[in-house]
């Protein structure tokens, strides 16, 4: 069985929420849309007749024009027949579409490469190699995924011999380069070498044949690696259950059985299935073991198991709750990256290699600080728990699809060779989708430190929704607040299952910390004309404050709340309950994630008309939630002006606010006043060469709460960006609330924010 393509156990979504998460909205995972301006008559003539012609014309003289002028250098088809879909086996080229789609999604989210799927409905070699075969022109290059074994070999063959392009079949090469990576860094921790090293493979599939076959490129003796299957290790004299695939890694050894061939073995891959791996075979292995288990959803033997009989092995597994995870999304968007911009007309075993190679050398280097924020400042260090690099570090990008290109060109396959290595770095880094990146460096914090969090308006559809999908993800425990019979009731008729572990529904007539909340809440608001009683009142009926000093008393360590009332309401009740941290300011910061950048934009939700005061205590405020979520902050303190001009009593605030700023001696990056086009676009910015920022602006601070919140809901609805926030920064405790609108997927994002505890 092949590691899983991404993220998570299957265990921790419901069938429910896949569902709903293919179908909300406009159905499936992709959409296309145009690069350029269509807006004008003149724009379609030339984007069509009569201004098509030109380019048609030019590619016609010359075929690698089309690299130029045309989609094809970034175009990757993602192709199968549904014959060996992940492990559900052959359930047809149709059934296939939502991972082929899901494929398309990574290849654009980590690599910036363009992709579209493509099921072809047979199951004959021939057909299939006949239909792939003519779609070149169309593509830069193939991704073959799902077919079953042995007919992907023999089409992968067949594609490479007859395409000019990459061919690539990820079940069996993206598996093999991350395991490589992985391995490679266990060897030097060990102290092994790759010619004297015993490999034993368990699975003689796609992936495990891809395996032995790049471990023997890399330099290991074929003597010392032997290969088995269902029926035993694959010899010289054995005649039964072999094909072609399967003889070549035949060797010449007296082990008959699995258990034979691990005895004093340095290193087995275990692509097969659960329980393959006894603890007995672990025992009979070589000192400082090298143990990769990567059957999914379950591996041939746990990381626990393992611990229980040795100390000295060195695990690495295909799932995402245990370190090491051999994920190929670490491999197949870079290395079809280097390879469209080198323009090569194959993957080599020379790429491949390389691939692992610099795999293996990101994780011995520090790990940046967007990674170390993941871990809870606990920095993964080179090591046996960490000799893989973790999907979401930020420097894959640059440092894979440099490595191949390299070797690309190197090997002689490049038909447009880099000439400046160091520019391409820079180009690769600036590809980076952050709005992925972003969220799941918080998400991986929290599951490292799940939390209690507090759902205030539990009766809400999509509030239940929410926090099943909260449990569901390991971020910790959601607590739903309302009436018991509402809450069962709505959720039997959604479809909605609440009676599961990590899940607590709460009366607030009915619970046992009334009393305690009553006298806590009486306790703020008595010299703020409040009764007992009415404090009383408030905590019955007012699922806010209820929720509130739940945190407050640390019966909770999260709330988010704001489905049922407007914004400014819920901040109203909340603020009766939870002080401001001592030396901030609460304000509203809204995560602007638009392709290619992060921004953060402050105050969208709180301070009507700030004075010059309080856009200076707004931009601290929102260079530390930067800071909170892994950027370092260049504030641009925004206005209708720039630098002067045109002047106005609203800039003149703004300047006011960067002149306090000066005097704070604060320690990051602002200045001011400045347009938005100013603080946005390196090119106008060149036109300011006295600009104190050393970049474009991640963190922007408004001049008006109003000017915030519109530009943000145009940003979300007309430029396609996605927006989550306001974000509620500056409170001692961690509250979020959410705009009316707010769906369960929102909802869900701001639970983890508020677990997180970004202010």
């Amino acid at each position: 069985m092949k590691p899983r393509k991404a993220g998570r156990s299957a265990s921790s979504i419901s069938d429910q929420e896949a569902l709903d998460f293919h179908a909300r909205g406009r159905p499936g995972k992709l959409e296309v849309t145009p690069t350029k301006a269509m807006a004008t008559q003149r724009d379609l003539a030339l984007a069509y007749s009569p201004g098509v012609a030109v380019p048609v014309k030019a590619i016609a003289e010359d075929p690698s024009r089309a690299f130029d002028y045309t989609t094809r250098g970034n175009m990757v088809a993602v192709i199968s027949n549904g014959t060996a879909i992940l492990g559900l086996g052959n359930l047809g080229a149709l059934a296939s579409k939502p991972v082929m789609e899901g494929k398309a999604v990574l290849f654009k989210r980590f690599a910036d490469v363009d992709s579209i799927d493509l099921e072809v409905d047979t199951e004959n070699v021939d057909e299939f190699i006949n239909c792939v075969r003519y779609l070149g022109p169309s593509f830069g290059g193939i991704n073959l995924e799902d077919i079953r074994a042995p007919d992907c070999f023999i089409i992968e063959q067949r594609l490479r011999e007859l395409m000019d392009i990459p061919v690539f079949h990820d079940d069996q090469h993206g598996t093999a380069i991350i395991a490589a990576a992985g391995l490679i860094n266990a060897l030097h921790l060990t102290g092994r070498d790759v010619k004297t090293t015993k490999l034993v493979v368990n699975g003689a599939g796609a992936a495990a044949i891809a395996c032995v076959e790049l471990i023997k490129a890399m330099g290991f003796t074929p003597g010392n690696v032997t290969l088995c299957d269902t029926k035993g290790v694959i010899h010289k004299d054995r005649t039964e259950g072999l094909n072609q695939w399967k003889s070549a890694h035949a060797i010449v050894t007296e082990d008959r059985t699995l258990a034979d061939a691990l005895k004093g073995a340095d290193v087995v891959f275990g692509l097969s299935v659960k329980g393959a791996l006894t603890e007995d075979m672990i025992r009979s292995m070589a000192p400082n073991p090298i143990i990769f288990a990567m059957a999914n959803p379950d591996p041939e033997i746990t990381p626990e198991e393992v611990a229980d009989i040795r100390t000295d092995a060195i695990m690495a597994t295909g799932r995402s709750d245990y370190p090491n995870q051999v994920n190929n999304v670490l491999g197949f968007p870079y290395i079809f990256r280097g390879a469209l911009d080198v323009r090569a007309s194959t993957i080599n075993d020379a790429m491949k290699i390389a691939a692992a190679e610099a795999l293996a050398a990101l994780a011995r280097e520090d790990v940046p600080d967007d990674v170390a924020a993941a871990y809870s400042g606990n920095r993964p260090r080179f090591g046996p728990q960490y000799i893989i690099p973790v999907p979401f570090d930020p420097r894959l990008i640059s440092a894979i699809p440099l490595a191949v290109a390299k070797a690309a060109m190197d090997s002689g396959v490049a038909q447009k060779p880099i000439l400046n290595m160091e520019a391409y770095a820079n180009e690769l880094s600036a590809r980076r989708d952050p709005i992925a990146s972003t969220l799941q460096r918080i998400y991986e914090r929290v599951r490292r430190h799940p939390r209690r969090v507090v759902f205030a308006e539990g009766e809400e559809e999509q509030v239940m929704r929410a926090a099943v999908s909260y449990v569901n993800q390991k971020l910790g425990t959601a607590i739903l607040l309302g009436r018991d019979e509402q809450m069962q009731e709505t959720a039997q008729k959604a479809g909605i299952d609440l009676n599961r572990p990590g899940i607590e529904l709460i009366n607030a007539r009915r619970s046992h910390r009334v009393n305690a909340y009553v006298d806590y809440l009486y306790g703020r608001l008595q010299r703020q004309g409040y009764l007992q009683r009415d404090c009383q009142r408030l905590i019955n009926n007012d699922r806010n404050h209820f929720a509130a000093c739940m945190v407050a008393l640390g019966d909770a360590d999260a709330m988010v709340t704001g489905t049922t009332r407007n914004y400014s309401t819920a901040l109203e009740d909340v603020r009766r309950v939870i002080d401001v941290k001592p030396g901030h300011r609460v304000i509203g910061a809204s995560l602007a994630l638009c392709r290619g950048r992060t921004v953060l934009v402050a105050d969208t939700a709180v301070i009507d008309m700030p004075s010059s005061e309080e856009l200076a205590d707004i931009a601290e405020e929102a260079a530390r939630l930067a800071r909170r979520m892994g950027y370092e902050p260049r504030v641009a303190m925004l206005a209708y002006s720039t630098f002067g001009h045109p002047s106005g009593e609203r800039s003149d605030r703004v300047k006011e606010a960067v002149r306090i700023l000066d005097k704070r001696r604060v320690d990051f990056e602002y200045d001011g006043e400045m347009a938005a086009d100013v603080a946005l676009n390196p090119k106008i910015m060149e036109q300011y060469p006295f600009c104190r920022l050393s970049g474009t602006a991640n963190v922007l601070v408004m001049p008006a709460f109003h000017s915030a919140s519109i530009s943000t809901k145009m940003l979300q609805e007309l430029g396609g960006s996605t927006v989550i926030g306001p974000l509620l920064v500056g409170l001692d405790k961690s509250v979020q609330i959410a705009s009316m609108s707010a769906k369960d997927t929102d909802l869900v994002n701001l639970a983890a924010i508020a677990a997180f505890n970004a202010s």
